[in-house]
């Protein structure tokens, strides 16, 4: 040993961690020959916590503060020393400063798309990425089961790791919740606190970590789910148009046959029919003030509802149209047999020449359907 190394182990040991960058979660405190000395003085900062580690076994943890290292404040490493009186002597320990502040900045991403049952649309793909953030809660598991004898251990060494567990749970979170696609987007905070929930056991145990900070910031569908949703997007709306239209069909029908004067001849007959179809309207429309019955008899029947189709003309959709219309179209070949047709009830597009009511409309010269029968 030089004159200048013997010098330096006549002085009392100062240990802290001064340079801390904010990406170091474990650093090992440096010193001639690891040996510490009776009355060392230890300095920790806030935001800081210092582990002794004797021989590859934890022994005593100190919170911020300044410290004379007696056997008074470091009673597990004197039972491990086997000091019954105090020690004067210097002794080897290892002394690994952590920072306890949130560690944030780590994003987190599904590797790619996911599959879900959606209450709406069936099973979806989709993906979904995020943020989270956490501090250290418990410094023995944590070196324990993370930093080892690593002696300086980085954010980066650790961020790959959390992240595919974080990504694990969050996939079974977001299937989990029984929300629909459509939902989701306005209830990000909702399932943010879900996976929080669900990681924060999870690392707590594993690591000892405790996670401070979990959001979502996108899920968005694959192409192909995409796609699906749209389609039935159009489909809801083309049952909302053919409602609207059969509410105006019969609406009109109802006027129609109030204004005609063979309904019972003359004025007095026209008004009663007037009157039963503002009656209908009234109704169509959610009001029943007109649906009162005329005195003097039974009011007839309403005519039966025209069918109406959808069909696809060059792989666009057109209508509803009334089937007299779509014999004209056969008629002047912009429709055929082979074209795909749909209406109110009907589970699906099919072939017009599948369609009994329609299939007849093929042979050339046919006679238009009849009117709707007057009373």
């Amino acid at each position: 040993m030089g004159l200048l190394s013997k010098l330096k182990g006549e002085f009392i040991d100062i240990i802290e961690w001064l340079e801390d960058d904010g990406e170091t979660l474990a650093y090992r405190f440096e010193r001639y020959g690891n040996e510490i000395k009776n009355g060392a003085k230890l300095t920790v900062r806030e935001g800081q916590v210092a582990v002794f580690i004797n021989e590859g076994q934890i022994a005593d943890v100190f919170q911020p503060g300044m410290y004379e290292l007696t056997t008074e404040n470091l009673p597990i490493l004197s039972t491990l020393k086997g000091w019954k009186y105090g020690f004067s002597s210097p002794f080897k320990a290892e002394v690994i400063f952590m920072p306890t502040r949130e560690a944030a900045g780590f994003g987190w991403g599904t590797p790619g798309p996911f599959r879900m049952r959606d209450p709406e649309f069936g099973v979806l793909e989709m993906t979904a990425r995020g943020h989270f953030s956490f501090h250290i809660m418990d410094p023995e598991k944590f070196i324990r089961n993370v930093v080892g004898t690593d002696g300086e251990f980085t954010k980066d060494e650790i961020e790959d790791r959390l992240r595919k567990r974080f990504v694990t749970e969050a996939i079974s979170g977001i299937a989990e919740s029984g929300k629909s696609f459509y939902d989701m987007a306005q209830h990000y905070d909702d399932l943010s606190q879900i996976l929080k929930e669900r990681v924060d056991s999870i690392f707590l145990e594993k690591y000892g970590l405790g996670l401070d900070d979990t959001s979502i910031q996108s899920i968005d569908l694959t192409e192909k789910s995409a796609e699906k949703v749209e389609k039935r997007d159009d489909m809801f709306f083309a049952s909302e148009r053919m409602n609207d239209y059969e509410r105006k069909a019969r609406a009109d029908a109802m006027l129609g046959l109030a204004s005609n004067e063979g309904m019972g001849g003359g004025m007095a007959a026209g008004g009663m029919g007037m009157g039963m179809g503002m009656a209908m309207a009234g109704q169509m429309g959610g009001q029943n003030q007109y649906a009162q019955q005329p005195q003097g008899g039974m009011a007839p029947p309403p005519p039966p509802m025209p069918s109406a189709y959808f069909v696809l003309v060059n792989g666009q959709q057109t209508g509803p149209l009334p089937v007299a219309q779509l014999q004209q179209m056969i008629a002047q070949g912009q429709v055929t047999g082979q074209s795909q047709v749909w209406k109110q009830g009907m589970p699906a597009w099919s072939m017009l020449s599948a369609v009994p009511e329609l299939a007849g409309l093929l042979s050339a010269g046919g006679p238009p359907p009849p009117p709707p029968p007057s009373a």
